[in-house]
């Protein structure tokens, strides 16, 4: 029986990891970074830069899920850019979900 869990490698911050995401995790992940013309790699890093405390996979699969709960409540547009109000840093602009 195929695992649901997928290893890929990865390359963030100039050096190469790799993250086990199940499937499902790795498709939203696509969608979000193509939504937001990004690479993989870049918001991968985003939220590496970002996280506070846990794995790698485990920050991946709560960004996908916070994204995902947004849309469903209309929180994150994606026709309209967000309008930055404050300074914010590089992967906090890359991880609003507005």
């Amino acid at each position: 029986m195929k695992s649901p869990v997928v290893k890929r490698s990865i390359v963030i911050a100039g050096h190469k990891t790799s993250v086990s995401l199940e499937d499902a995790f790795w498709t939203g992940l696509k969608e979000i970074a193509a939504k937001r013309d990004l690479t993989l790699s870049d918001i991968v890093a985003a939220i590496d830069q970002d996280r506070r405390h846990g794995n790698l996979s485990s920050a991946i699969r709560l960004f996908v899920l916070d994204y995902y709960r947004g849309a469903q409540h209309g929180a994150h547009p994606e026709s309209k850019p967000a309008v930055m109000t404050t300074p914010v840093s590089r992967s906090e602009q890359l991880l609003r979900a507005d």
